[in-house]
């Protein structure tokens, strides 16, 4: 779920009280279409938003620690793809690193730029030098990378985000170790104070801004890392507005703090086209969005775009199939998750290795237990038998006695591959696609020992020693 699908839940929100709607208009800044390319994309199934994060340092976000210099940077990206049926969604982010070609880019005094050729992506968002950045041509950039058209896109600013994150109370988090200044810095030279302690915590304003784009000190460093905490990041704000109910002094700053932190294009314009995009969205549940990154691999200090696995998913999403359609095995695949290939190095190829048992399948894990970290455990069990996890959480009911392994249609041969990794797991046919998979108590009272079992169900213990079974973050996507 993207910041777009946040601040359209927003506004549909709050459009049923005149007198809030009626504030929203006056806050919503638009960009010029001019700016688009002249050669677009024909429109397909299904609707396609750009939502483009900006760190500029204009207006109030340079008391926040954006972008360096004058110019409007992009500072992170996703092209969310809502299916025709109005309850699927695909959010696929782009590494700002990634070579691209940037086609032709309206400057401000009306010239048109020449392509560029193996450009990184966040550079589209520079071309002119102004301080609120380029969205139209980082729009055709993506229009010509994807072949999809872009129906919307999007600008969240620094100080928006910063604002939304506060109006609606703070967004838990979690983080398997501390953090220091010297982790947001790594030019300081020295750890310095602590910002983040190690485990479960609320933040809002500059710590949230620290928070997602924190790169140094949690996992590997990159910035593919940190897309993956942004995205969770964005799943849980959106499940704390969705927990606000319909107070109406509640959600008037949140919907000031999501119409003021946009910029958007002129069929976003207003109220009533806002109005009109969330309620295209309104059956769109949080559990039927998915996150994907951009197949990749390093190509140097750069990432590399990843083909055929990049094709095939522009394709299945031109052809309006939802993920679960999609072949994503590995890292190879459009999930994105790790170094999709390696960079050619010369050397004669040798017969790749047999693929593991899961390979091709995809399963989004849930605890249905109240023992903490099971869906982690399970989740790393499935990987490492070559299954694409797309997703770790909670199940609505923490009482599941028996492990459940639900299918959609067409998904019954791969569902029966899951169950034999869970003896004893019940399998269940459903309407929704793709294969979710309940964890129960049985699964948590597995033997531990010796086999790599899951967690055993006692308390957390403190100290640097806690293992990583009883890791409070284990069931988060954070970090």
């Amino acid at each position: 779920m993207t910041a777009a699908t946040t601040l359209a839940l927003l506004v549909l929100l709050v459009a049923g009280a005149g007198w809030l709607y009626l504030q929203l208009n006056g806050d919503i800044t638009t960009f010029g279409a001019d700016g688009l390319s002249r050669d677009r994309p024909a429109a397909g199934a299904g609707s396609n938003v750009l939502v483009i994060g900006s760190d500029s340092r204009a207006g109030g976000n340079r008391r926040l620690g954006g972008g360096e210099g004058d110019v409007g940077r992009s500072d992170t990206a996703f092209l969310l793809h809502v299916h025709g049926d109005g309850r699927h969604a695909l959010a696929v982010s782009f590494p700002r690193d990634t070579l691209v070609e940037i086609p032709p880019c309206r400057l401000p005094d009306g010239r048109w730029t020449p392509p560029r050729s193996a450009a990184m992506f966040n550079s589209a968002f520079t071309v002119g030098g102004t301080a609120k950045g380029n969205p139209a041509c980082t729009q055709n950039t993506v229009e010509a990378l994807t072949g999809l058209r872009v129906d919307h896109t999007v600008v969240v600013d620094f100080a928006g985000f910063a604002a939304l994150t506060t109006a609606v109370g703070g967004v838990p988090v979690c983080l398997p170790q501390d953090v220091h200044e010297g982790d947001l810095n790594p030019h300081l030279g020295a750890p310095g104070k602590l910002v983040f302690p190690r485990g479960p915590q609320t933040v809002s304003g500059q710590r949230a801004l620290d928070y997602v784009r924190l790169r140094h000190g949690l996992g590997d460093g990159s910035d593919i890392g940190r897309i993956k905490r942004q995205q969770a990041f964005t799943a849980a704000l959106v499940k704390k507005v969705r927990a606000r109910g319909m107070n109406p002094s509640a959600l008037l700053p949140l919907a000031r703090a999501a119409t003021a932190a946009l910029t958007v294009d002129p069929g976003l314009g207003t109220a009533d086209r806002l109005l009109a995009f969330a309620l295209s969205m309104k059956d769109v549940d949080l559990h039927d969005t998915k996150f994907r990154t951009l197949p990749w691999r390093y190509q140097g200090a750069r990432v590399a775009v990843v083909h055929p696995a990049a094709d095939e998913l522009w394709a299945a999403l031109r052809a309006d199939r939802t993920v679960d359609d999609l072949d994503v095995g590995g890292t190879g695949g459009t999930g994105g998750t790790g170094r999709s290939g390696a960079p050619d190095d010369g050397k004669a190829a040798t017969p790749p290795p047999p693929a593991p048992p899961g390979t091709g399948i995809a399963v989004t894990v849930h605890n249905g237990t109240t023992v903490p970290g099971l869906a982690a455990h399970a989740a790393a069990e499935l990987r490492a038998a070559g299954f694409t996890v797309l997703a770790t959480g909670t199940a609505g009911s923490q009482q599941h006695a028996t492990t459940l392994v639900a299918y959609g249609p067409g998904q019954q041969d791969r569902a029966q591959t899951v169950v034999q990794h869970f003896p004893g797991a019940l399998l269940q046919p459903t309407a929704a696609p793709g294969i979710a998979l309940t964890l129960g108590r049985d699964y948590a009272d597995r033997p531990a020992a010796g086999a790599g079992g899951p967690p055993a169900p006692s308390a957390p213990a403190d100290g640097a020693g806690r293992s990583a079974d009883d890791d409070p973050c284990a069931d988060l996507s954070y970090g």
